[in-house]
């Protein structure tokens, strides 16, 4: 299984980017895919998350602000993110599992997550 990110970069406070994330190798059919993101102080949290039948889950922190999505026929994972505030800078990795479970809220902990990408980093700039 290959992960692979994409989409980083420096904007503004108040803007927009659009992560991507292409996993290959995987099955869809049964799945957990998740965003996270480091920054030097902290470990890695849990941004948002997307199960097998479609439920997501958010960070309360990017809630109403991030948007999770995939489009099953390109193998990619993607990560809306608008209305940016300077303490969203961070490194962001995309994360995935193959899992035959039923996830009605998504888990946030990296713990539950095999395969790691290497990350694309987002500068929020105030």
């Amino acid at each position: 299984v290959q992960v692979m990110e994409s989409g980083g970069g420096a904007v503004q406070a108040g803007g927009s980017l659009r992560l991507s994330c292409v996993v290959e190798g995987f099955s869809y059919s049964h799945f957990l895919l998740g965003w996270f993101r480091r920054t030097p102080r902290k470990e890695r949290d849990g941004v948002s998350a997307v199960g097998g039948l479609g439920t997501t889950n958010y960070a309360s922190s990017v809630k109403g602000r991030f948007s999770i999505s995939a489009d099953f026929a390109k193998n990619t994972l993607y990560l809306q993110m608008n209305a940016l505030k300077p303490e969203d800078t961070a490194m962001y990795y995309c994360a995935a599992q193959e899992s035959f479970a039923y996830y009605p809220v998504p888990p946030l902990g990296a713990d539950e997550y095999k395969y790691w990408g290497q990350g694309t980093q987002v500068t929020v700039a105030s």
